[in-house]
């Protein structure tokens, strides 16, 4: 068994960037294995039912042209877990052009690819559903067999099972589709024999890179070095250090609880674990524990196209109006579903966000004694059924708020700003996430195909 295991995750999303400078250093260092996640569902359910990626095709490749000659001339594996985004089917497609065409432009030698799905069918999802093996993550949280079958893709959330099993076929880049993120990094150390609780935890720390430094960074890179009973972590740009806060810090990032950390097949354990500054820019953890579950699940990704969405944006600075926002935006909306309650469109729904006043945080009502902003934003959005639905009830809203009367109002031309020409915006489809629960499985392996290529010139 190695005494050490090195990790270089050089980036938080393959296409956020890195300095070259970092990777470099990285690269000295000697590292067993470059991984990194690929995706997120931060940026909501569109990405993954539309079957488009988040992440620039420009961005992904140039990120991708650093490290794959790096990774064979190092004779090192290239993990990327979640690719394209939500890692659906196309999403994985969209990756692997990618990778083939660098390969063929630089005319690498021959690379072994393990390609990973992560996409489940709708057929076999509904059998699971008969059978009981799906499961809420909260109490309203419900599946339905119409919610499976709406829904335009479906993928599951794979642990570090399908990576070693590419690794144990020597395959020189693993391209997956979705995967809980720390299983992309611990992969390797846990098929070489170190502590899973331990090589998740780094996992989780790596899988954002220098964002668990100060300054954070998603665009820059970071090592990790796993051993027996602790692991290391360090930020390789010169102007950023790891702390014990900054790094325990990201050990609770997007997690509700302190001490137990979910993921497949069971969860970390953080009530023993330490931190401990090692010098100026590297931290120390140990203590950590993975306690498996009794059975094994993994968590299901879904969403399903609910209609088309059409915005309007629009700046307000008289003061009354400003005042008296939120009762004039509700008779508006109370205009707007009168007028359309006879017509033949299916459910709706209208929404106005006002930016500097509940924009983003839902505040107390305005009393009389507040300063009052000098202006706000609105933007009003519709969503229906249809395109031409959508475009005709976010028309209709944004006139009648641009002469909607109010008791104080001096101005009779309008009510509104419009910073555009044309004023309204088709958003195009509107998808939510439809499925988020926990399948239970028999094997990873068999629910996440492998299928092997070979690309490029052989020697």
């Amino acid at each position: 068994m190695l005494e050490e295991l090195r990790i270089l995750s050089p980036t938080a999303i393959l296409g956020y960037g890195f300095p070259l400078a970092s990777f470099e250093k990285g690269m000295a260092k000697k590292p067993h294995v470059i991984a990194m996640d690929a995706g997120s569902t931060d940026p909501g359910p569109y990405y993954l039912g539309s079957g488009i990626s988040f992440t620039d095709n420009r961005a992904v490749k140039r990120d991708l042209e650093i490290m794959i000659p790096a990774a064979q001339e190092a004779k090192i594996p290239l993990i990327i877990g979640s690719a394209g985004g939500a890692g659906g089917k196309s999403h994985v497609d969209l990756t692997l052009g990618l990778i083939r065409e660098i390969i063929q432009e630089k005319q690498l030698s021959a690379l072994k690819i393990a390609i990973i799905n992560s996409e489940i069918s709708p057929v076999f999802l509904l059998k699971a559903y008969r059978e009981g093996k799906i499961h809420p993550l909260n109490a309203d949280n419900k599946v339905t067999e119409t919610l499976i079958k709406e829904s335009s893709a479906i993928v599951g959330q794979m642990g570090e099972g399908p990576f070693i099993e590419a690794l144990n076929h020597h395959a020189d880049i693993i391209l997956a589709g979705r995967a809980y993120d720390p299983s992309v990094f611990a992969a390797l150390a846990i098929k070489e024999g170190f502590d899973k609780g331990l090589a998740l935890h780094l996992g989780k720390i790596l899988e954002c890179a220098a964002i668990a430094a100060l300054p954070g960074s998603g665009s820059d890179s970071m090592l990790g070095i796993l051993r027996k009973d602790h692991f290391d972590v360090e930020p390789l740009a010169e102007n950023r250090v790891c702390t014990t806060l900054s790094v325990a810090a990201h050990t609770l990032y997007e997690k509700s609880d302190p001490y137990h950390l979910p993921g497949p097949g069971g969860e970390l354990d953080l009530t023993a674990c330490e931190f401990k500054q090692l010098d100026a820019r590297r931290v120390r953890v140990s203590g950590t524990k993975f306690i498996p579950t009794k059975k094994y699940f993994i968590k299901l990704e879904g969403a399903r196209k609910i209609g088309y969405r059409t915005i309007a944006i629009a700046g307000v600075t008289d003061p009354i109006m400003i005042a008296n926002i939120d009762s004039i935006l509700i008779g508006v909306k109370e205009r707007v579903f009168d007028n359309f309650q006879d017509s033949n469109f299916q459910e709706f729904y209208l929404n106005f966000n006002v930016y500097g006043k509940n924009g983003i945080a839902l505040l107390p009502e305005i009393s009389s004694d507040q300063v009052l902003p000098d202006e706000i934003g609105i933007v009003i959005e519709a969503v229906a059924a249809t395109e031409e639905e959508a475009s005709a009830i976010c028309s209709f809203a944004r006139s009648t708020a641009l002469h909607f009367g109010y008791e104080g109002r001096i101005s009779t031309a309008g009510n509104l700003a419009f910073p555009f020409s044309p004023s309204d915006a088709n958003m195009g489809e509107v998808y939510e996430f439809s499925i988020y629960h926990l399948l239970e499985v028999e094997s990873e392996v068999a629910l996440f195909p492998i299928q092997y290529v070979i690309i490029g010139e052989m020697e």
